[in-house]
């Protein structure tokens, strides 16, 4: 081996023993926290620990809704803006990695210059001159004290918050669809029951205004069958206008135009059945698994390393550089070894004296980190008071449908008494009517508690953390 380039084999191990260096805090993982076995307002029926589903609308057994959430992941803004955000990152994080190789530029010119009659003194020389160059210059900067190293950790944390926020938004996105289509169902299904509602009233208004002339009623009790009748006939817009409100929003969370799902919305739609058990899991895995505490826990990491990125900066930096280059007047010498030059540069940069300019960076990066962490502390509290929140209301709602539905019943019950008595001659027309426009009505507030449980349940899927693709 050439005794010169044996002078320079220390200092080469020195070099790679040194990049082996990071300085600034290692990320050990987040602080614990102290948790139970199970959620603490898990509701004492239809709710049970166990595996959960993560496609949780699968569980409605409903085609149409199905379609709708597919939609939405493949085409709602949202989720593209998500996934580009995603990109960024992966392309930010490459960047970064690639900072830590050499750098290797190559260059070539040609140069035609004619010089003045007088200036070339020797005759031999030609005119117009011809002169050939090319080069390559290269660089490379030790990471001695893991400056570059930190960068690409902090990176890569990023892009893993990235990945995370791209999954938080698919859990938004699929309750929101599933929220706007039980609304729709519901809605869809009340205002079929309000027409059935306003068939009674009519009758009843005709049957009066008969005994009226027949002098068996009065002008009141038209009056007030009227107003009755005039009030519920003004809802009808308003229901209308809100299932076509309902329909524009799925079709914008679809990346659709409005009015684009009106046929696959069209039709009377009832609300679909609701699972008779929901699978929760336990707080651990809902830690693990919820996309928003992921994501500030990456965001934390990221502070981490950047912390030190930052404190690197203190310590001094090697860059090696070399330059090849080759120049001839001929176009065929010009690769020559005799045409050939060459420079190698080791260099030296430190900020021995910046008046704190670099440790003021640091001092906000440890603060950035602190309130990363504060950040991700109350991420963790607030998914945690979610889910029992969730529980505690959906278990409540269940209750509320019991009496709801216990309550249509005996509405039911008393329409068919009413009948009954009807056809026994001992009750008139007019109250086996207003006994169905009482069942009617029982079964308007049975309909809007069932849909406020089926977005209860799904305020609780999403709560869970569910809804998200890999």
């Amino acid at each position: 081996m050439n005794n010169k380039l044996l002078r320079f084999v220390p200092l080469g191990s020195l070099a790679l023993l040194l990049t082996g260096c990071s300085v600034g805090p290692d990320y050990h993982g987040t602080p614990s926290v102290p948790l139970t076995s199970t959620f603490t307002r898990l509701p004492a029926s239809g709710v049970s620990s166990g595996q959960v589903q993560s496609q949780w609308w699968l569980a409605f057994n409903d085609s149409r809704l199905n379609q709708l959430i597919m939609k939405a992941m493949q085409h709602n803004p949202d989720i593209d803006i998500a996934r580009a955000r995603l990109q960024q990152s992966r392309a930010s994080l490459a960047g970064d990695q690639a900072q830590q190789l050499p750098k290797l530029d190559a260059s070539g010119a040609l140069v035609r210059a004619k010089l003045p009659e007088s200036s070339t003194g020797d005759l031999s020389l030609n005119n117009p001159l011809n002169l050939y160059s090319s080069g390559f210059d290269a660089s490379w900067e030790l990471d001695l004290f893991g400056g570059q190293r930190r960068a690409t950790e902090a990176g890569r944390a990023q892009q893993q918050a990235s990945e995370a926020s791209l999954a938080d938004t698919q859990v938004a996105i699929a309750a929101e669809v599933a929220s706007n289509y039980l609304q729709l169902c519901g809605a869809q299904e009340q205002l079929a029951n309000l027409q059935q509602n306003l068939v009674l009233q009519q009758q009843m208004l005709n049957l009066t205004r008969q005994r009226q002339a027949r002098g068996a009623a009065n002008e009141s009790d038209v009056n007030r069958l009227q107003t009755q009748f005039e009030n519920s006939q003004a809802e009808l817009p308003t229901q209308r206008a809100q299932i076509n409100g309902y329909k524009d929003q799925l079709a914008f969370l679809s990346g659709l135009t409005p009015g684009a799902l009106d046929d696959l919305l069209s039709g009377a739609v009832k609300l679909p059945a609701q699972p008779g058990e929901i699978k929760v899991g336990d707080p651990t895995d809902l830690l693990r698994r919820r996309p928003d505490v992921r994501n500030a826990e990456r965001k934390l990491a990221a502070s981490t390393a950047t912390v030190g990125e930052h404190v690197a900066d203190l310590y001094p930096k090697i860059t090696l550089r070399g330059i090849l280059g080759f120049s001839s007047d001929t176009g065929s010498q010009v690769f020559n070894q005799s045409n050939q030059s060459w420079l190698l540069v080791p260099m030296l940069q430190w900020n021995i004296l910046d008046f704190g300019r670099i440790r003021s960076q640091i001092n906000v990066a440890k603060a950035q980190r602190d309130e990363a962490e504060a950040q991700w502390r109350k991420t963790v509290l607030d998914a945690l008071r979610d889910a029992n929140g969730s529980l505690s209301r959906y278990g409540e709602q269940r209750q509320t449908l019991v009496s709801y539905m216990t309550v249509e019943q005996g509405a039911d019950r008393d329409d068919v008494l009413m009948k009954q008595r009807y056809n026994a001659g001992v009750a008139s027309l007019i109250d086996v009517l207003d006994t169905q426009r009482t069942r009617l009505s029982a079964s308007q507030k049975r309909i809007q508690s069932q849909t406020d449980l089926a977005l209860d349940y799904v305020a609780l899927q999403k709560s869970l953390g569910l809804g998200w693709q890999s």
